[in-house]
């Protein structure tokens, strides 16, 4: 049974939420092999898991140096997609016949992992504010951004787990060329 703890503040979920083996422990959404659900061609990533898993470590790393808080915050949320893409790319395949309508991605994640349901609710939440904070708006602060910073580097962890994949944090140096330019946060 995956088990989710929300943390202290109530902001999210901080524990890995990963069934007993780290795989999905329901069967497919039409009845499919557990994992591979069948879901509409349109809602599913066109990149592989492993390119979408660095794109979202890469992501975060982008989010970190970014100088405003709302595009901090908009960068991390979108590190999340990335993440949640990565296991719709690993887990779902296309349905066969019409392409269906969009549907969000935080809802399809629900829908092949069952375990990371209230990371999915956490985020898709959140995407009022992503969205708001991408048109320029002040809706967040720089605590609201660097929680959620944390909150994503959890949430792809809870991701590789899921995948059964080891960790693979961002490493120091790998954001933006000018990042040499920007002074560590000290803490």
């Amino acid at each position: 049974m995956a088990v989710v703890s929300r943390s202290v503040s109530g902001a999210g979920p901080t524990n890995r939420a990963v069934g007993a083996e780290g795989t999905s422990t329901g069967s497919g959404a039409s009845g499919g092999p557990p994992g591979r659900a069948l879901l509409p061609a349109a809602g599913l990533p066109h990149r592989c898991r492993d390119e979408l898993l660095t794109a979202a470590r890469r992501g975060l790393g982008e989010a970190e140096y970014a100088p405003r808080a709302g595009e901090r915050y908009a960068l991390a949320h979108l590190a999340a997609l990335r993440a949640a893409a990565a296991v719709l790319a690993d887990r779902a395949r296309p349905r066969p016949g019409r392409r269906g309508r969009p549907a969000s991605a935080w809802c399809l994640l629900v829908r092949v992992a069952p375990e990371l349901a209230e990371w999915a609710d956490f985020f898709a939440a959140g995407a009022g504010l992503r969205a708001a904070a991408e048109a320029g708006l002040n809706v967040v602060g720089r605590r609201e951004a660097d929680d959620l910073i944390r909150q994503v580097d959890q949430f792809i962890g809870a991701v590789e787990g899921a995948l059964g994949l080891p960790s693979q944090p961002v490493l120091a140096g790998t954001g933006p060329a000018d990042a040499a330019a920007v002074p560590p946060r000290r803490g």
